[in-house]
């Protein structure tokens, strides 16, 4: 007969629960969810074991951390060993919530875990009524230690995120397609506006930008006349085009118009001129980003379809952690429940129908090269993830298997093996760490020691903190101990001098 223990993770420490008639009590599993919100009852089968509070605030961070990652901490392995280490002759079972955490812990101290059958109803009461099974223990204790701990938590995480710079992406080309359709509407706006007193210079210049300069150039048509050649021939970067410019302006059909309707007309086209240059600063910025967060997707399928794939996954991580048949699809999700509610084909590309490997297929060859593309992108993605030093190498790489791969759908050509290029990529990459200048190296080691004092002063800080508060609970025996042991210290390096 095995007894069961329950280890529950709180804010405040971890606490160990022991099950009484464990194998009775799991042949009654609807019983045990009826009076898991009953505390006499439940407190008849579940008693509090042990208990192990953290020490500080960053100890309870670091725990919850490798927790949430499916490891073992040093804290929860010091504990489950000291307690299991007494009870060596009797058969234990340890109920966890977390099948990952299990695993780590059963091969660590070898004790079998379960989080199945009656365990999950039972996690379930000791967090109900956690505060009345730990003695000294209030609810508004136990609350207190989770916002602190939450809060803490939530502020690591947005801190990752933040080193890892995707969400200046996601808002990037969220702005990126609103200046688009913007400019678009206003380009539009202006020709209409401008057309009604010089109509022939739409034919002319066809380009929204190039219009809305020209029209802020010209202003009054009558004004039109050879000396302003020079200039016209800047901004349409067309002498041609400058000349029948100044010659339409000449035999115009448009209507007169007034000053005050100008000046509207030349500042609306002032500000579409500024919003497609700032256009193409914010394209700049976006390029820049993604090779510093994302190269080897950018050097895949550009910035913008990159852009565009982790943006629709919410982070680069959630993108690296999707399967390269959702990368195919991502973007088309309404055709892909209308195919399956309809039961007609399901979608073929998504997202990744922009980039220009799919445009450059057959029509026979769109499908199969969407998905060697999708593949591909989830590897790249991958690799910018959790490659700690980025390079572009790994991208380029993928990018020539694509082409070799639309040559093979072609022409017949045999393309390399993946092993191959990826064994090629890897001593490239190897190569381009090797060669990179011993400043960036010296730089990232000074910000690792730094980081690492950092650490080691907070933590030295709270550990200070907390024994001064025992010191102050448990009285001036403990403070009177540690000089003792200092002086004892400073005797032993005098006599090593002496000596």
């Amino acid at each position: 007969m095995s007894n069961l223990y329950v280890l529950y993770e709180h804010a405040a420490g971890y606490a160990l629960f022991s099950v009484k008639e464990f194998e009775e009590v799991s042949m009654f599993l609807p019983q045990v969810e009826s009076s898991v919100t009953d505390i006499s009852k439940f407190n008849s089968i579940v008693k509090l074991a042990g208990f192990a509070p953290f020490k500080t605030a960053i100890a309870a961070l670091e725990n919850i951390n490798a927790i949430s990652e499916g490891i073992v901490p040093e804290d929860l392995l010091h504990f489950l060993d000291d307690f299991f280490a007494k009870l060596k002759k009797k058969k234990c079972t340890l109920g966890i919530a977390d099948a990952k955490l299990g695993a780590a812990i059963t091969e660590s101290i070898g004790v079998a875990c379960s989080h199945f059958g009656v365990v999950p109803e039972i996690l379930r009461g000791i967090r109900f009524h956690f505060a009345k099974l730990v003695k000294g223990f209030t609810d508004k204790s136990a609350g207190v230690a989770q916002l602190g701990l939450g809060h803490s938590y939530s502020r690591a995480k947005v801190k990752f995120n933040v080193h890892r710079s995707d969400n200046m992406i996601i808002q990037s080309i969220a702005l990126l397609d609103q200046l688009d359709k913007d400019v678009n509407t206003f380009s539009m706006r202006i020709r209409e506006w401008y057309s009604y007193h010089f109509p022939e210079l739409v034919k002319i210049v066809p380009d929204n930008y190039m219009f809305a300069k020209a029209a802020k150039f010209i202003k009054d048509r009558k004004d039109l006349t050879q000396d302003k050649l020079e200039d016209l021939e800047q901004i349409v970067m067309d002498s041609a085009k400058a000349q029948a410019i100044i010659d339409a302006g000449k035999m115009s059909m448009g209507m007169d118009i007034s000053i005050v309707d100008l000046m509207n007309i030349e500042l609306f086209a002032e500000r579409v001129v500024k919003l497609s240059e700032y256009r193409k600063k914010l394209s700049t910025y976006l390029h820049n980003k993604m090779n510093l967060v994302a190269p080897n997707l950018q050097s895949l399928i550009g910035d913008q379809v990159g852009a565009r794939l982790i943006s629709h996954a919410g982070s680069l991580t959630n993108l690296a952690k999707y399967p390269a048949s959702t990368v195919q699809i991502l973007g088309a999700e309404k055709a892909l429940f209308r195919a399956l509610k309809t039961r007609s084909n399901t979608p073929k590309y998504g997202l990744i129908y922009h980039s220009s490997f799919i445009g450059r297929a057959g029509l026979k060859n769109k499908g199969r090269i969407s998905r060697f593309l999708a593949n591909k992108c989830s590897i790249a993605s991958r690799i910018d993830c959790f490659l700690e030093q980025p390079t572009s190498v790994f991208g380029e790489s993928l990018k020539q298997q694509v082409e070799d791969r639309l040559k093979f759908y072609e022409s017949g050509d045999v393309p390399r093996k993946n092993i191959e290029v990826m064994k090629e990529a890897m001593e490239a990459a190897g190569q381009e760490i090797a060669d990179a200048p011993q400043s960036e190296k010296k730089k990232n080691k000074k910000k690792k020691r730094q980081a690492e004092a950092d650490t080691n002063g907070t933590s030295n800080g709270n550990g200070t903190a907390a024994a001064g508060e025992e010191v102050a609970a448990n009285g001036n025996a403990e403070a009177d101990g540690e000089p003792k042991k200092k002086k004892k210290k400073k005797n032993k390096n005098k006599q090593a001098v002496e000596a």
